[in-house]
């Protein structure tokens, strides 16, 4: 239900954001005020995530989702009808900053919630079939988040743009219900006193002292700004060098979800056929060429495509890296050390999104706009194989010595 609400928001926000300007950086502001409380709040995420109740601290972030997407509709309502977007500023400046703090909102309770969510799975399963456990939750999490999420997204959009976001709130709400009923012990051992440096201190210790997790957590967080790049530049690309509709458009990623849940669900047996010390540097080397053909799409049907392999690609990288992860991190440390972890992968996901934002507005003084536009595509694929070739030795040693 959760990642049926992201899915939904995923179309939501930047095409919101789209519509109060056309200006790419402003375009990006709004997602980068979702990404970034993964830089801001993944240390203390990590914190409370070892010291409280993990399915409760779930429950209540979900609640503040809601809340959060409640506020959105009804500040999209009340400012109905809207002006045309200028190709410079902001035709609602109101509106545009109520939904920026909506998103930071949002943004924040999830940090706190998946990192509670990704610490809480090895309680509920064996460990030696996590990769089995997280193929099996990321291929509902994309048919939802990635495949019904921004089709359902576009089609409230069409119909009544406050719809987007008051569809998002009942999700939650639903979402807290069914986690209510989970039972079990989801509450780490507690610690006599309580330190908030010494125990980041505990898990930068154990980071530091595994070189494989390390590896993995820089190289999920340079991928994550290159996939950034490219997924809010497809924003703008999609509507003035392709042409397409908001359901066009949601129909075109939700398509590409088709890749990331075969990946999903294929990602156990890959990693078991080739290993995973194989797996990942091969999983990462296919990013490069899916950038570059992104930018060449001649429409939806090929921008599908692309996302199907990078969706692919991508989860099974995922799988393996997570259920390493959660193997490898004692229970007692795992939110800290996740949150750490996640702080690297994640906390260079707004640094993206800006860097797209200004790779477009500065190209676009030099060269037309619709080549300024598919640049952040190429660059992307550049990143990505400078960073495939740098770390396809260190991910294989890394695994060999673990």
């Amino acid at each position: 239900m959760t990642n049926l609400a992201d899915g939904i928001a995923m179309v939501a926000w930047a095409w919101i954001a789209s519509l109060l300007t056309r200006e790419p950086l402003l375009v990006a502001l709004m997602p980068v005020a979702l990404r970034l409380p993964w830089f801001l709040l993944a240390l203390p995420a990590g914190v409370v995530t070892d010291r409280v109740d993990r399915r409760r601290l779930i429950m209540w972030m979900d609640v503040l989702r809601g809340v959060a997407f409640t506020g959105a509709a009804l500040a999209i309502w009340a400012a109905l009808p809207l002006a045309a977007a200028p190709q410079a500023g902001i035709s609602s400046p109101g509106l545009y900053w109520a939904l920026t703090v909506a998103a930071f909102a949002v943004g924040a309770a999830e940090v706190f919630r998946d990192n509670a969510a990704q610490t809480m799975l090895p309680s509920l399963v064996p460990h030696d079939q996590l990769e089995r456990a997280n193929g099996r939750l990321w291929s509902a999490e994309l048919l939802t988040n990635a495949m019904i999420g921004p089709a359902v997204g576009a089609v409230l959009i069409g119909a009544w743009l406050p719809l987007a976001f008051g569809v998002n709130a009942a999700a939650y709400g639903l979402a807290v219900v069914l986690v209510a009923g989970i039972a079990g012990q989801f509450r780490p051992e507690q610690r006599a006193v309580r330190n908030w440096q010494a125990e980041l201190g505990e898990g930068l210790a154990f980071l530091r002292g595994k070189p494989l997790l390390r590896t993995l957590a820089w190289t999920t967080g340079i991928w994550n700004l290159l996939y950034q790049m490219v997924a809010i530049g497809v924003v703008l690309h999609a509507q003035e060098n392709l042409g397409l509709s908001a359901e066009a458009y949601g129909l075109t990623l939700a398509g590409g979800a088709i890749g990331g849940i075969a990946g999903a669900l294929a990602g156990e047996r890959i990693a078991k056929a080739f290993g995973p010390a194989r797996t990942m540097p091969l999983a990462l080397s296919i990013s490069a060429p899916c950038f570059a053909l992104i930018a060449v799409a001649p429409g939806p049907v090929t921008l599908g495509l692309c996302f199907a392999a990078m969706q692919f690609s991508g989860y099974v990288w995922d799988i393996v890296s997570v259920s390493t992860r959660q193997r490898m991190i004692p229970d007692a440390l795992r939110g800290r050390v996740n949150s750490l972890y996640r702080l690297l992968a994640w906390g260079m996901m707004p640094l993206g999104l800006v860097l797209s934002g200004l790779t477009v507005s500065l190209a676009e003084t030099v060269i037309p706009r619709a080549g300024a536009l598919s640049l952040p595509f190429w660059l992307a694929a550049a990143g990505a194989l400078v960073l495939t070739l740098a770390v396809w030795r260190p991910i294989q040693r890394g695994f060999t010595a673990s």
